[in-house]
C-alpha cells in the first residue's frame, strides 16, 4: 500500500499545478505502483465509481475530445479527467494535447487542486503494465521486450523491473534514436548500471521474450504474431505493437476493463469485427477474487485501457506531496 498520505489543507481555494510544478515531485516508481494498485482494489470492493467516458469527435476527424468522472472511495475525492486533441491529421509536431484533472473532496464538499495530467498519464499507464506483468508472467519468467520508445516506452522497463526485479535480459525495439536514447537514460535513471539490448529481428526477439509490452504509436510497421510467442508468455497492448492473432489466439485474456477494450480495442478485431471474450479483469486479480493465470504454460494476452480511478489516486498523491512542498498557484476561483 501506498505510505500514508499528507494531509492537504483546505481554505476554499483551489491549488493550481501546472506541468512546471507536477515535474518538481520526486516520487518512487513503488509509490506509483502502489498508489494505483490500491485504486483497482477499491474499485474491485465496489468502494469506487468509474462510468464509461464521453467522447465528442467532429465529422471530419481533426479532433476528439473526452470527459471522464470517477469516485475514489478510499481517498474520498471525486476528480473528472478531460482530454482534448486538436490537429489529428496533422504531424505530431503541429498536433495540440491538452488533458486536466480536478479534484474535489467529498468530505469537506471543497476543492482539492486542477492539475495538468501529462505526467500523471505517462507514470500511471507503464504502472498498469507492471502490474498486468507481475500477476500474469510465468514464474520463471526472465526475459521482457518493449515495442516503442515514446512517451509510454520510455519508462516501461523501470516500472517492469520494479514489479518483476526478477527480469536479467531487457530488450527494445525502436526505430527512433532519439527515443531510444530516451529510453536508456530512464533505465538508467532508476536503474543505474542495467543495460538493454536494441534489437533488429522482432520475431526472434518474441520468440525469446517472457513478457512483451507494445507501445508503439499507430504508425508502426511492428506486428508480433501468435505463433512467435513462447509458451507460458505474457503479452501487454498499451499502443501498438501486436497482431490481432496474439488476441484471438490467447489461452487467456485479460483486461483493465473489458467495456473498455470492447470500445477502444477494435482493431484488434477479427474478419467479422469481433472480440473474444475477457477471461478475467485486472481489479479483480489485484483484490485476490481471481487469478490471472490458471497454468504455467499458458499464453497470456492482456489490454491495458485506462481507468480514471487510477488517475484519480494518483493525482490525489500528487497533490498531496505538492501541498507538503508548497508547490502551485492557490486561486480563488470561487469568490
Amino acid at each position: 500500500m501506498a505510505p500514508q498520505d499528507p494531509a492537504i489543507p483546505h481554505d476554499g481555494t483551489l491549488r493550481v499545478l501546472s506541468t512546471s510544478d507536477l515535474a518538481d515531485i520526486d516520487i518512487t516508481l513503488a509509490d506509483v505502483v502502489d498508489t494505483v494498485e490500491q485504486a483497482y482494489r477499491t474499485l474491485a470492493d465496489g468502494r469506487s465509481d468509474n462510468p464509461r467516458k464521453l467522447t465528442v469527435k467532429p465529422t471530419d476527424g481533426h479532433s476528439v475530445a473526452y470527459a471522464m468522472l470517477g469516485r475514489d472511495g478510499e481517498r474520498n475525492v471525486v476528480a473528472i479527467k478531460t482530454s482534448f486533441k486538436h490537429g489529428l491529421h496533422e504531424s505530431r509536431e503541429q498536433q495540440h494535447y491538452y488533458t486536466t484533472l480536478s479534484i474535489y473532496d467529498d468530505v469537506t464538499g471543497l476543492p482539492v487542486a486542477m492539475m495538468d495530467c501529462g505526467r500523471i498519464g505517462s507514470l500511471r499507464t507503464p504502472a498498469v503494465s507492471a502490474l498486468l506483468a507481475r500477476e500474469c508472467a510465468s514464474p520463471e519468467a526472465g526475459t521482457a521486450l518493449v515495442i516503442g520508445t515514446g512517451t509510454q516506452g520510455r519508462l516501461a522497463l523501470p516500472f517492469l523491473l520494479t514489479t518483476l526485479p526478477q527480469l536479467d535480459r531487457l530488450m527494445l525495439s525502436g526505430t527512433h534514436p532519439e527515443g531510444t536514447a530516451a529510453v536508456r537514460a530512464q533505465l538508467d535513471r532508476y536503474f543505474p548500471g542495467r543495460e538493454v539490448e536494441l534489437v533488429t529481428d522482432l520475431e526472434q526477439a518474441a520468440r525469446d521474450a517472457d513478457v512483451v509490452v507494445a507501445t508503439a504509436g499507430g504508425h508502426t510497421t511492428a506486428a508480433v504474431e501468435a505463433h512467435w510467442l513462447r509458451p507460458g508468455a505474457v503479452s501487454i497492448l498499451v499502443g501498438h505493437g501486436l497482431a490481432p492473432s496474439t488476441l484471438h489466439r490467447a489461452d487467456r485474456v485479460i483486461a483493465t476493463s473489458e467495456a473498455q477494450m470492447q470500445v477502444t480495442g477494435t482493431d484488434m478485431a477479427d474478419a467479422d469485427g469481433r472480440l473474444p471474450a475477457v477471461d478475467v479483469e485486472l481489479p479483480a486479480v489485484l483484490s485476490g477474487a481471481a487469478s490471472a493465470r490458471t497454468s504455467p504454460a499458458q499464453r497470456i494476452f492482456a489490454y491495458n485501457s485506462g481507468l480514471v480511478v487510477t488517475d484519480i489516486a494518483l493525482g490525489h498523491r500528487f497533490a498531496q506531496l505538492a501541498a507538503a512542498q508548497g508547490l502551485g498557484t492557490e486561486v480563488a476561483l470561487w469568490r
